[in-house]
């Protein structure tokens, strides 16, 4: 997410489920769709049946996907960006890239400052500073005219321009190269990579498929930019069939980062102030970005109607022109405290209390051992959640319970089929979801549970004071009943917003009537007189009613828009950067897949999805309207670990790395001291592993359910079948699989589905251990996180799950 938002301007599945039907080839790489996300891969499945599409899988193991795909092709965990950088040599070498299309469409052309270096033999880029681990990323900037536009060189042969620099970067990876990292033949990779290049024409697309696998490593949002590169090289973004499309693991995971539900930003992807933003004029200077090419739309320039319709939302009559519209009720922190800082704060007893709502923090968190530690050191803790969970339960499955003075507060709430409002799936679409019974005995909503602790504290605040009442005796809470709101409340009075004046427009006509819902995040103001919780779904809930609940199936295109389905942020775009379809000059690049267009007539953007464009901005303008150049970036100067993607290792990895033994590792990954001697090395722990789900278990929740539970009732552990012999260790027998910070007993699989490979000349083998069992449930098992590292990306705070050291041990009976 983090990468495609620095690569283009926003982080979602950039096309659509359906949309996969119109793809010629399909690439799985980072996920495992078949299995875990059964129902959409239909669609991969379709396009096969429908149009003679490929399907490629490029995984640790063969699995579902791998067994209806095409090609399958077996890689070494932690060795991703490699085999991308050789795919991205290999278009560049061979020429297959689309030129019109990065030419005017992406920074292919920009010319990049004579401070920018790397230097290949030791893996770093200019900048670096060893003591405090970090990148001077103004270093790697761009050129600049006068008037601070980007400068540029159209024939893309200055030394400097980022092609220029793309293609000295990448051709180190060449197929020898990525043989040796990888462990996959140079024959299987150049299969692969001929297919890939095919798709670098107008009337062909790649679509990309990506989950957890990507995203669950110490640089796991670089790789997700090295398939941005890819896919913008070969014109893929933008254009039915394309995309690089994330698929996420629960049905409203979308929702949660939309909606701010990991704290990192305010709703819409807003920022949240610094200390130094202390006015909220300072605050909308710092966060609103000037043009950097004269084609580019700067859709951010927008912010400031973004962020006072926010305050009003959140503050209602009380936020005024005049108090700044309650700006300053906002927190103003050095940083926001990401997933791992808040576990490390807990762990060294810098944090009193944790509410927790849907999160098993002790089955989710790497280092389940330092997880429970922390957990032990609050005062108290407040999990809402339908089962009694592993968090909730920590305190009974820890040495010396006694000690422990965390106070723990278990509320149930109602699972999925026992409330309703709107869930937002990866293709970006919000559907309603109908209630279907009541939760059972004294289970409740998380609106019940919310509407009521506000209201509890509001009554406490009026009766006693306090140090600063103002942000909940002032906030605007216009429900109802306000102990008990609705989701059609919330997402109608809060999430869309409404006009609280009348809106006109620019020939003074009355477009919005005072008191209506507003129809769309183009009627905004920064005046005071709109209030939206959350800009991006602004529209999903006009006057006309709830278009979440829409189920109407037409489609004028015949692509799969389904344009009145639900509703898709933003505007009801069902493909981002669609205006990159059409050609420099306006005309669909390809008349298969059409889609916008410029209508030289009437002198607008037309088509049959909602362009992704303001609709009376000629041709010349770029198609990646949130970024401030306009246009796709194949070199990122905004990602902390550098503005290329390169090939670190793990951190615990079972090889040194080829390009660059002195910095193996991502050099600026987070890593707490307190963890430094919990990291294994392979003379001790010589196997990689690796985890991942299956589909007869759903995370930590089924093993509460017993129809599922009796599907997989016992923790498993693959083991290649070789490895396997050599440790005589036999299937169904009990292991311990063992890392620096702990180990967990599953019984042994040996499968022939994770073979050994030949990574520069040693033997790799890989364990595969699933997630989904605990101390919980009516089927349990070891923790999987018992046995992962605590390290994380440094720009997405993800952890290092997919790729970690490990010995295997026989448990004696």
């Amino acid at each position: 997410m983090a990468s495609l938002a620095a690569r283009f301007g926003r982080g979602a599945m950039t096309n659509s489920w359906n949309d996969i039907k119109n793809a010629d080839l399909v690439f799985v790489m980072g996920g495992n769709p078949a299995e875990n996300h059964p129902c959409g891969f239909k669609w991969a499945i379709k396009a096969r049946q429908e149009r003679g599409a490929k399907i490629i899988s490029v995984d640790v193991r063969y699995h579902r996907t791998a067994a209806v795909a095409d090609m399958f092709v077996q890689i070494r965990p932690g060795s991703d960006i490699a085999f991308m950088g050789g795919l991205i040599n290999y278009v560049i070498q061979n020429k297959k890239y689309d030129e019109e299309y990065i030419k005017h469409f992406t920074n292919a052309t920009y010319i990049v400052k004579d401070t920018y270096n790397f230097d290949p033999t030791v893996g770093l880029f200019s900048g670096y500073d060893p003591e405090k681990r970090k990148y001077d990323t103004k270093l790697w900037d761009y050129e600049r005219d006068e008037k601070g536009m980007v400068k540029k060189d159209m024939t893309m042969e200055h030394p400097r321009c980022v092609f220029q620099l793309l293609k000295q970067f990448y051709s180190r990876y060449t197929p020898e190269v990525v043989e040796k990292i990888t462990g996959v033949p140079k024959e299987k990779f150049l299969e692969v990579a001929k297919l890939v290049a095919e798709t670098g024409v107008p009337d062909k697309s790649m679509t990309h498929l990506y989950a957890l696998g990507w995203t669950h490593h110490s640089w796991g949002t670089q790789v997700i930019g090295s398939m941005a590169i890819l896919q913008l090289l070969l014109g893929n973004i933008g254009v039915p069939g394309g995309g690089v499309n994330a698929l996420r693991g629960h049905a409203n995971i979308q929702g949660m980062t939309d909606l701010a539900g990991e704290g990192r930003f305010l709703h819409g992807y807003l920022k949240p102030p610094t200390p130094e933003q202390q006015t909220l004029k300072d605050y909308i200077e710092a966060n609103t970005p000037k043009p950097w090419d004269e084609g580019s739309m700067n859709y951010w320039s927008n912010y400031s109607k973004f962020i006072v319709s926010l305050l009003k939302s959140y503050f209602g009559d009380n936020a005024t022109p005049e108090n700044d519209f309650c700006y300053s009720y906002l927190p103003k922190q050095d940083k926001v405290i990401s997933w791992d800082e808040a576990v490390d704060r807990m762990f060294r007893g810098k944090m009193e209390g944790v509410v927790s709502i849907g999160v098993n923090l002790l089955a989710n968190t790497p280092n389940a051992k330092k997880t429970a530690v922390a957990l032990s050191n609050l005062k108290w803790m407040v999990v809402m959640d339908p089962f009694e969970t592993e968090m909730a339960a920590f305190w009974q499955h820890v040495e010396n319970p006694e000690s422990i003075k965390t106070e723990v507060f278990l509320l149930p709430s109602a699972v999925f089929a026992e409330k309703e409002g709107t869930k937002t799936n990866s293709a970006r679409t919000l559907k309603w979801q109908y209630k279907a019974v009541e939760p059972p005995g004294e289970a409740k909503e998380e609106l019940w549970f919310i509407g009521n602790l506000y209201m509890k504290l509001k009554e406490l605040y009026q009766k006693e004071g306090g140090a600063f009442p103002d942000p909940i005796l002032k906030a605007r809470w216009p429900f109802q009943n306000p102990y008990h709101p609705t989701a059609e409340e919330v997402l109608a009075l809060e999430i869309n917003g409404v006009a609280l004046d009348d809106i006109k427009d620019d020939k003074g006509n009355v477009v919005v009537k005072k008191g209506e819902r507003l129809p769309g995040f183009i009627y905004l103001k920064d005046d005071g007189t709109t209030s939206c919780g959350m800009w991006l779904y602004c529209g999903v809930f006009p006057q006309s009613g709830n278009r979440a609940k829409s189920a109407d199936l037409t489609d004028p295109s015949g692509l799969g828009i389904y344009p009145n389905y639900g509703y898709s942020w933003p505007a009801n775009r069902r493909i981002l950067y669609n205006r990159a379809s059409a050609g420099p000059d306006g005309n669909p690049r390809s008349p298969k897949k059409k889609l916008v267009w410029w209508n030289a007539k009437e002198q607008k953007w037309v088509g049959y999805d909602v362009p992704d464009i303001k609709p009376d901005l000629p041709p010349e303008y770029g198609p990646f309207i949130m970024l401030p150049e306009g246009r796709g970036r194949l070199y990122s100067q905004f990602l902390v670990d550098g503005p290329f993607p390169e090939h670190y290792e793990p951190y615990e990895s079972p090889v040194e790395n080829v390009l660059h033994p002195k910095t193996p590792h991502n050099p600026v990954v987070k890593v707490y001291r307190s963890d430094l001697d919990l990291l294994g090395t392979p003379d001790k722990f010589p196997y990689a592993a690796t985890t991942y789900r299956v589909t007869e278990h759903f995370h930590y929740w089924t093993k509460h359910i017993y129809g599922t539970s009796v599907l997989f009732q016992k923790m498993f552990v693959e083991i290649p079948e070789e490895l396997a012999k050599e440790l005589g260790i036999k299937e169904g027998e009990k292991v311990r699989i063992v890392t620096a910070r702990g180990s967990a007993e599953a019984y042994a699989l040996p499968t022939k589905r994770i073979k050994p490979l030949t990574v520069n000349g040693k033997k790799v083998y890989t364990v595969g251990i699933p997630i989904h069992w605990g101390f919980e449930g009516i089927v349990r098992g070891s923790l999987a996180n018992l046995t992962t590292p605590f390290v994380w990306d440094p720009n997405s705070q993800t952890p290092e799950f997919k790729g970690f050291l490990c010995r295997i041990e026989k448990v004696k009976t």
